[in-house]
């Protein structure tokens, strides 16, 4: 039994149904062995907004932090959050885990950063359902409005800033490894730089200001302008989209630069 081939080498269609099968691939070992499946993808953010929310509702005074009901405002930061930091840390090892694939296949090596913002990403959108039930459970203290058409948006920027990133990170990565552990730090501290357990509107001046150019401000705005609307802010949503693009640019660049000498360290 032959399998049949898909475009022509080289064409788009080629391009998207290697990435497809390599996605699907990562999901298919991810939860072939686990008896919880799907329930892997929301359990983790589920958890953390658990205990965030009886930290800062049943233990300490948030002062008016965040949107009400809380725990649904921590969900709609932590779900995408979870995408952009195990993304984040694929990126790290994108090359070495698979280095015998990655120097004997043909297909273009930005496929292997392409896979894993696709595969982390439809994670994502099975977990949004589970926030769609909290939503509907916090009736009527939900704002819905029609900024929630804006959620897409940010989905697609999200996904525009990790390819961006995965492209620069994991050649330079898979040149020097103590960029590896450089990033789980990074990652630590940007967790509590970004709007997740507070809103970009809680931040007071000059933090506000300087929060404005970290990028997942703008996206976060996107996901939470829908049921928050005091969180809309259109300069950092121009903001997170200048920035997304510059990083796709810059990453697009390093990549073709430093392919290359990846191949050979490899």
């Amino acid at each position: 039994m032959t399998t049949a081939v898909v475009g022509a080498p080289g064409s788009a269609r080629r391009y998207l149904h290697s990435l497809w099968l390599l996605s699907a691939r990562d999901l298919k070992v991810r939860y072939a062995t686990s008896a919880l499946g799907y329930l892997w993808s929301i359990l983790d953010p589920l958890v953390m907004s658990a205990i965030y929310w009886f930290v800062f509702t049943l233990i300490f005074q948030r002062d008016g932090i965040g949107g009400e009901p809380y725990i649904v405002f921590l969900l709609v930061g932590l779900l995408p959050w979870v995408w952009f930091n195990a993304s984040v840390i694929d990126f790290t090892k994108a090359f070495r885990k698979d280095a015998k694939l990655v120097r004997s296949t043909a297909i273009p090596r930005s496929i292997w950063v392409g896979r894993i913002v696709l595969s982390k990403g439809i994670e994502f959108l099975f977990s949004i359902p589970v926030l769609i039930l909290f939503a509907l459970f916090a009736q009527p203290r939900v704002q819905w409005n029609p900024l929630i058409l804006l959620f897409p948006l940010g989905i697609v920027l999200q996904a525009v800033l990790l390819v961006g990133l995965g492209l620069l990170m994991a050649p330079l990565c898979a040149l020097w490894g103590d960029l590896e552990r450089t990033t789980r730090l990074i990652l630590r501290a940007l967790f509590y730089a970004s709007p997740i357990i507070y809103g970009l509107s809680d931040l007071p001046s000059p933090f506000h200001e300087i929060a404005l150019f970290n990028p997942l401000s703008g996206i976060f705005t996107l996901y939470r302008s829908g049921m928050f609307p005091e969180e809309w802010n259109p300069l950092a949503v121009a903001v997170a989209a200048a920035m997304s693009l510059a990083f796709l640019v810059l990453g697009a660049l390093v990549f073709r630069r430093l392919e290359p000498s990846v191949l050979k360290e490899l």
